[in-house]
């Protein structure tokens, strides 16, 4: 066990700790033992005796322990000796250290920059009162003993650099790790404006002294003069645009004006108010889009879809003709920022210069070509550079072949020898001309006359020479027969009398056929005009004939589809309206076929505002889309045209029906664009679109590339394009089709304007409110089977049917106290000379008022549609559909309203 005077000795052996607080603890501790061990032992002593009770063992024992009691006082004398020379020892250190520290301190504060030492654990030992100024503004005071890693976060967290999210832990390890590893000088911006740069080293004992610098005085004075240099480049890139010749803008990124010349607001004519820092370009290209640059229709949509096209299109050159006449080039180029630069440029004179140039060659070339003579120029390298026809035909090529090759590659080695030395006269600036065997591209040889004209540049230099090449192969051989005449010319003389004879027979034979010929050609015309006559004639019958039945059965077939019925029968209505639906399809299209090719059809064109007839077709075909789940739009137009109404409304009736029928989902829209001056009218739709190489085959008859449509639609017939593109040939109005198959087509016919006429507002589309349940219908046909059908038809719509087959019937019921009619249905020809016009006309003066009234007919006639356009009434032809029919009539009494018929048209 250990005694206690080992504890002594072990706390004074030479290897125990220097530390003086430590040492006096551990003094102190072992003093405290020892008392309690003397107070033991001789507690011991009073109460202890051994088994005899013996005086004197407890009288020895004493004896012992005051032995060790004077041997232990002693040790501890002795440390108590040592610990006082040793707190002496450690107060002159104490001092020492203490006045070092001060010195240390002082030093530290007059230096300048912030100051901060940090131990090899990391912990700050001390810092300047400029380190602490630093963090005074954020009411933070650095401690010694704080480690570095607080301090950089504190850095972050107190907001003396700005950091956000996971910038915040990126800086503060950045920051770490250019302590623990510095490696020179560091500067950082702080919140508040000032930079700040740190130099670090690392001390012998592993610490790092942190040296602070405010370098904001610099910093500043760096930022004023790389202000001033950028503003002396502006100044020096503004004075450069605006000495410029072309106009330049620089939009940014954000596509806002940043820089510019006064020469592109005057080349492009924008508002100067726009010429200002920030103007956004949609502005500039809505000023565009105003003036009509971009077509017709609305200038925000349009400017919106122009900066589409620009962005999508960097870099992009376009040349665009401005409504004064110039000409502008238009190159925009991309720059790293997102931003792009705008040069504009004025090339009307180039342009013009350009044409004119163009023009020349071609007039130069048509004169050369119409020549029979070869017509050709080589350069000074042997190389053809023009050719005109009869060259290019002599030697079979096509001209891009002849061209650019070299004489010998086209005249061929033998032939080019044989003209080398003609070619070095005309090359040393003689003209030459000699005559030549020179062969055919078909291998024949042929007799030439060549004469070659050297070419002279302004110094008199030959640059080239000119090649005019005649064929005198006939000439040669005329001479040769002349000279063979000559010889044999008694001989030559019969024969020749004898073919002549034989020439006279056989002209005056040729004369005979051909007046026979001529006779037979009159006969087959007037054949040929009886049949056209006759084809006429049946067409006129067949329209009536075969369409008057063929309506009755369509009406019919449409009232019983309105009636309830079974599911087996319904489908076999269905059936049978589709099929009578078909049927009136294909005979309408065979008929318009057969007068077109027939020439039947007249064109009276004339000036009228295209809004009228658009508006009839949207509003006809808009419940159409509706009924198949489309979306239909219709751009109203301000635009004026000169065609024929009925013919022209033909065209986009067909353009609408294909885009309803074949698009399955989106939308149809009906809208104009101005193309110079003309006026397109197109029809957009969403539908699968044509492949490219098909859109030639479209046009054909009985033609249908669309597969795909659904079973329950009504699929066309292939016809209806064909009558498209007859009536365009007839109206000379250019049909054009653009798709792009899995989005869609646009349909467009190009109609001219009228000079110097416009309507001044498109007038509103009227909107229907419906068929009026229990509207009076007054159907006039004298057509007992019409009558019944049109009754079971619109008696399925919900509405009060009268027939009448004539207009006194018709009046005979009202004289008999029936209600006036909301809508009269009158067919055109009611027999006996009276017409559905006279019938309406008559009904409205009995009742007083001018209700709404429509004609159906199957005459198809110009002359008919004039009439009843004139007096205002809508026409329907023969068979009538049950769908355009109930469109119409349910816009005639939505739109209807009390009009009093005018005292001078009564009756």
């Amino acid at each position: 066990m250990t005694t206690d005077g080992d504890a002594v000795a072990t706390a004074s052996a030479p290897g125990a700790p220097v530390d003086d607080a430590a040492r006096i603890a551990e003094l102190e501790k072992e003093n405290l033992k020892l008392r309690k061990i003397n107070r033991a032992l001789m507690d011991r002593v009073e109460r202890s005796m051994d088994a005899q009770g013996s005086a004197f063992s407890m009288f020895q024992t004493s004896v012992m322990l005051g032995q060790v009691v004077r041997d232990r006082t002693a040790a501890l004398a002795e440390v108590l000796s040592d610990l006082e020379t040793s707190n002496r020892a450690l107060m002159r250190a104490r001092d020492e250290a203490e006045t070092a520290k001060g010195r240390l301190s002082d030093a530290i504060e007059s230096v300048s920059q912030a100051f901060a030492l940090f131990d090899a654990d990391d912990r700050m030992v001390l810092a300047n009162s400029k380190y602490q100024a630093l963090w005074e503004p954020l009411g933070v005071a650095i401690a010694p003993g704080t480690s570095f890693s607080e301090i950089a976060r504190l850095t972050v967290d107190r907001g003396l650099v700005r950091a956000e999210g996971e910038a915040r832990e990126a800086w503060i390890a950045r920051r770490i790790a250019s302590h623990h590893d510095p490696k020179g000088a560091q500067v950082y911006a702080l919140a508040d404006g000032r930079w700040v740069q740190i130099n670090e080293r690392r001390t012998r004992d592993g610490g790092v002294v942190s040296v602070y610098t405010d370098i904001t005085d610099l910093k500043q004075r760096e930022a004023e003069q790389r202000e001033q240099e950028l503003a002396q480049k502006s100044r020096l890139l503004q004075s450069t645009l605006d000495n410029l010749s072309q106009g330049v803008a620089v939009f940014d990124g954000d596509l806002r004006l940043v820089a510019w010349n006064r020469r592109f607001f005057d080349l492009w004519r924008m508002p100067l108010d726009l010429a200002q820092e920030g103007a956004p370009l949609e502005a500039f290209l809505l000023v565009a889009a105003s003036r009509g640059e971009y077509g017709l229709g609305d200038p925000a949509h349009q400017a919106r879809e122009q900066r589409a096209i620009l962005l999508r299109t960097l870099p992009s050159y376009w040349e665009r003709g401005l409504d004064d006449e110039r000409v502008l080039e238009m190159r925009h180029h991309p720059m790293p920022d997102g931003g792009f630069v705008c040069a504009y440029t004025d090339i009307t004179g180039r342009t013009r210069a350009a044409e004119a140039l163009r023009d020349s060659e071609r007039r130069i070339r048509l004169i050369t070509d119409a020549m029979p003579a070869l017509i050709a120029y080589v350069d000074a390298d042997l190389t053809y550079t023009f050719t005109n026809l009869a060259f290019e035909a002599w030697f079979g090529r096509s001209r891009d072949a002849i061209n650019g090759a070299a004489v010998r590659a086209v005249q061929g080695e033998a032939q080019f020898q044989r003209l080398k030395p003609y070619i070095d006269q005309a090359m040393a600036g003689q003209t030459v001309a000699f005559e030549i065997e020179e062969p055919r591209g078909d291998g024949t040889l042929r007799i030439a006359r060549k004469s070659y004209i050297p070419h002279l540049d302004g110094m008199g230099k030959v640059i080239g020479f000119f090649v005019l090449t005649h064929d005198i192969t006939g000439e040669r051989a005329a001479e040769q027969a002349l000279r063979d005449a000559y010889e044999t010319l008694e001989r030559r003389v019969d024969e020749r009398t004898a073919a002549l004879t034989e020439l006279n027979r056989q002209l005056s034979q040729e004369v005979a056929e051909r007046r026979a010929m001529e006779e037979a050609l009159r006969a087959a015309k007037t054949e040929a005009e009886r049949a056209n006559l006759s084809k006429t004639k049946f067409l006129a019958a067949a329209s009536h004939d075969l369409l008057q039945p063929l309506n009755a059965a369509r009406l019919f077939s449409t009232a019983l589809l309105e009636k309830r019925l079974s599911p087996a029968n319904r489908t076999i209505a269905h059936s049978i309206d589709k099929a009578l639906g078909s049927v009136h399809t294909l005979l309408n299209a065979l008929l318009d076929i057969s007068k077109l090719d027939a020439g039947a059809v007249q064109v009276e064109a004339s000036a009228f505002p295209l809004d009228s007839l658009l508006g009839e077709l949207a509003a006809e075909y808009g419940g159409v889309a509706a009924a198949r789940g489309l979306r239909f739009r219709h751009v109203p137009s301000r635009g004026v045209v000169v065609s024929d109404p009925r013919l022209l409304q033909r065209i986009v009736r067909n353009f609408l029906s294909n885009a309803i029928r074949y698009t399955r989902t989106g939308q149809v829209m009906l809208g104009c664009r101005r193309r110079g001056a003309n006026l397109e009218i197109g029809v957009w739709d969403t539908g699968p679109g044509i492949a490219i190489d098909k859109l030639d085959l479209i046009f054909e008859e009985f033609r249908q590339i669309d597969s795909t449509a659904p079973t329950d639609r009504e699929r066309g017939l292939g016809l209806g394009l064909a009558i498209v593109e007859r009536v365009a040939r007839i109206l000379a109005h250019p049909v054009q089709v653009r798709s792009w198959p899995g989005h869609g087509s646009v349909f467009s016919v190009i109609v001219p304007l009228a000079c110097g006429t416009e309507v001044t507002a498109a007038a509103p589309a009227m909107t229907a409110r419906g068929v009026t349940v229990g509207a009076r219908v007054l159907v006039v046909d004298d057509e007992l089977a019409i009558c019944q059908a049109m009754d079971a038809l619109l008696s399925g719509w919900s509405c009060r049917v009268v027939s009448a087959l004539s207009a006194d019937e018709a009046l005979r019921h009202l004289a008999a106290g029936g209600p006036p009619p909301d809508l009269v249905i009158a067919d055109y020809h009611l027999g006996a000379d009276a017409t559905g016009v006279d019938a309406i006309e008559r009904v409205r003066a009995a009742t007083g008022w001018r209700m709404p009234a429509l004609l159906i007919t199957a005459d198809h006639s110009t002359a008919l549609h004039r009439e009843a356009a004139a007096r205002g009434y809508p026409l329907l032809n023969k068979p009538v559909k049950p769908a355009q029919l109930r469109s119409l009539v349910t816009h005639l009494l939505g739109s209807a309203g009390p009009q009093t018929v005018p005292a001078g048209e009564a009756g």
